[in-house]
């Protein structure tokens, strides 16, 4: 047993262990000259979005009752999963959990991308069931769910991109992405988790998405190693500033990529992303936990802490020098959320 877990060390830390050394962060190209709606489009309806649904609505969402049939295995990564297809031959991209529905990946990854699209950021189709119907080689059974991603055709994957180095260093889209990750304790911030899209369609948007993907490793605490995710006590403890310091904001981050951080993001990167996520209302946080599955109360508790973190942010401002975090709850009562979110 001994020498299995050695043998089995080098293929954990390379999971887990994207670089050992610091990477600059710089833009590559200069200031005015990016695209920004590539990254981020301001949501002038925000108020009105659908956080349940999603950017891609009702007729893009899976079918719970359907039979799938499987494609393929999942063949990498630390999460189980399967590719499947539908009775539309529409393909399927299935995050499942690795041993229960407590802590998965799969519900994060949808609430979080259901309020990164709300506030502007581009997200594939991304939807959660917790179980569905599998056909395969050994027959049909019932499977645990999880994120279902559709490959849909008006997407084409060119790869991967940088946070190190990207059009977008230094705007405040930029800055305030990682901002809102911070919010949610996310941990996962490796490159290969970025994907950027050519976009297909007639209309007029932008030919090009920088995506933020697979977003599950988060809403629990921060860390380099196997850090737990989707558990409320850790998230309500977790510090999210710490302080400022020369005119940067310091975030209780113990993830990998400290440079993205570390002397970086100003008291008006913070402001201007806890702005963009209090114009959401307490339906939307609702409903955004909803898509992912959570149950009322449990939903409850990490919206009023992300509430916590948000006025923190509105308030941080301009400020400099000592700053103590708030633990007082927010406007927004828990009870109140919890009742909106069973009403669905």
């Amino acid at each position: 047993m001994m020498r299995a877990t050695v043998w089995m060390l080098p293929a954990v830390f390379a999971v887990y262990m994207p670089t050992c050394r610091t990477l600059a962060v710089r833009p590559t190209m200069p200031p005015g000259e990016a695209r920004m709606a590539e990254l981020w489009e301001a949501p002038s309806d925000l108020a009105d979005r659908d956080l349940f649904y999603g950017p891609w609505g009702a007729e893009h969402a899976p079918d719970p009752h359907a039979t799938y049939r499987l494609v393929r295995l999942k063949d990498r990564g630390t999460n189980p999963g399967v590719t499947a297809s539908d009775p539309q031959g529409r393909e399927w991209h299935v995050k499942q959990p690795p041993h229960s529905h407590q802590g998965a990946e799969g519900p994060i990854e949808v609430v979080l991308s259901r309020v990164l699209s709300a506030v502007g950021y581009h997200q594939p189709p991304v939807y959660f069931v917790p179980t569905f119907t599998l056909a395969g080689e050994s027959g049909t059974h019932a499977a645990p769910g999880g994120r279902f991603r559709l490959h849909d055709k008006t997407l084409k994957n060119l790869g991967t991109w940088s946070w190190q180095e990207n059009p977008f260093v230094g705007t405040s889209p930029y800055e305030g992405l990682l901002v809102i990750l911070m919010m949610f304790d996310s941990s996962d911030l490796k490159n290969d988790n970025n994907t950027l899209y050519e976009v297909r369609t007639s209309n007029s948007g932008p030919d090009r998405w920088y995506v933020v993907r697979d977003l599950g490793t988060a809403l629990g605490e921060t860390g380099r190693l196997a850090p737990k995710c989707g558990d409320p006590d850790l998230f309500e403890r977790q510090v999210f500033i710490s302080g400022v310091k020369n005119g940067f904001v310091e975030f209780s981050y113990h993830g990998w990529h400290q440079e993205l951080f570390a002397r970086r993001i100003t008291p008006r990167d913070v402001r201007w992303a806890s702005d963009l996520l209090a114009g959401l209302t307490d339906r939307q946080w609702a409903d955004a936990f909803r898509a992912g599955g959570y149950e009322p109360v449990m939903a409850a508790r990490f919206i009023r802490r992300l509430h916590q973190k948000i006025a923190d942010g509105q308030q941080i401002g301009e400020q400099s020098g000592v700053y103590h975090e708030s633990r007082t709850p927010a406007r927004h009562d828990v009870g109140r959320v919890a009742a909106q979110h069973a009403e669905g």
